[in-house]
């Protein structure tokens, strides 16, 4: 697989607070990405620079071969809030208001997929919290987006429900090839949904093993879970 999204000697600094510092990291196309770690630690922030909703304070990032200059239009990003318009109906949420029947014909399919269909007339109001988010991970993919950008997703859930998102996020990846990034407090879903986990830390990348995507079998998830939970926890000297 060829690298789709390549970060390069990344630095960003708010006042007096630098947040990222040198971060270098490619991720290929097709490549499921969960960047994990303490609150504050900088992996929120690099979402957002990949998205395009913040700039470096140095360094390039590079989509598709290209300097990114500005909003990132080939990739979406997912909120922990579904951030639906409550005046508006399921469906309308996903087309963003578009009549065109191609338009809905389509967002019908992405209904279909986050299994919403017969809540397609509905209002927000009428939703679980689930709910919610199925209809805003159908409204992200409407645009037929390369690039996926989960923030915190499923944080807000009860556990039974993000269970059943988790399984039905890595079902929707899986089956339409596209490139993600997971922003997680939660090791044991970064792992689990993952091809590598990074874990960010003082603002560095400073642990990538691979997930269990591919391979979940108990023994490697208990393993790699351990492995970064460790390097997370740690209260040695800060990566240099």
């Amino acid at each position: 697989m060829s690298s789709l999204i390549s970060l390069d000697k990344i630095n960003k600094t708010y006042g007096n607070k630098q947040v990222l510092k040198n971060i270098n990291f490619n991720i290929r196309e097709g490549e499921f990405i969960s960047f994990v770690g303490e609150s504050g630690g900088g992996k929120t922030t690099l979402l957002r620079l990949i998205a395009g909703l913040e700039k470096p304070t140095s360094g390039a990032i590079t989509i598709n071969n290209k300097i990114l200059n500005g909003k990132n239009n080939t990739a979406r990003v997912m909120f922990q809030d579904a951030r639906l318009l409550p005046w508006m109906t399921v469906i309308d949420n996903v087309t963003f208001g578009n009549k065109n029947k191609s338009v809905r014909d389509y967002a019908l399919e992405l209904l279909q997929k986050v299994e919403l269909a017969e809540k397609a007339m509905s209002y927000p109001e009428q939703l679980s919290g689930g709910q919610k988010q199925r209809v805003a991970l159908a409204r992200a993919l409407m645009s037929r987006p390369k690039i996926l950008l989960l923030d915190e997703p499923l944080g807000a859930l009860d556990a039974l429900t993000r269970l059943k998102m988790q399984r039905l996020v890595a079902k929707i990846v899986s089956e339409s090839n596209l490139t993600t990034i997971l922003i997680t407090h939660d090791v044991q879903e970064a792992v689990l949904l993952a091809d590598r986990v990074v874990a960010v830390k003082n603002g560095h990348l400073g642990l990538v093993v691979d997930g269990t995507r591919k391979s979940d079998t108990r023994k490697d998830l208990t393993n790699v879970i351990e492995t970064v939970q460790n390097f997370i926890l740690t209260t040695s000297e800060e990566i240099k």
